[in-house]
């Protein structure tokens, strides 16, 4: 399984959000001197969940941080996070 297909089923099933966006954002870091070369180390993902009610920016990020643990001790060099209650994501920006 890619990167990317793992990271998007962990957090569907951590967080089963109303929404989930996952970027692989590799191509803008090829030739960065801590990229593995693979093409799946650099991502962004939006979650929008209603587990995230009541919990700080902090929280959210360890808890998504704790669900692709694998992945982050693995071959994912960054993860950009945006994790949003549906309430938050209907507000907009």
């Amino acid at each position: 399984m890619r990167i990317e297909e793992s990271i998007r089923e962990k957090l569907k099933g951590a967080f089963a959000p109303a929404e989930i966006e996952v970027v692989n954002d590799s191509h803008g870091h090829a030739g960065h001197h801590a990229s593995p070369g693979t093409g799946e180390s650099h991502f962004s993902v939006t979650v929008v969940s209603a587990v995230f009610a009541g919990k700080s920016r902090l929280e959210r990020h360890r808890m998504v941080n704790a669900a692709l643990a694998e992945e982050l001790a693995g071959g994912v060099h960054a993860l950009a996070v945006s994790a949003l209650t549906p309430e938050e994501r209907a507000k907009g920006p």
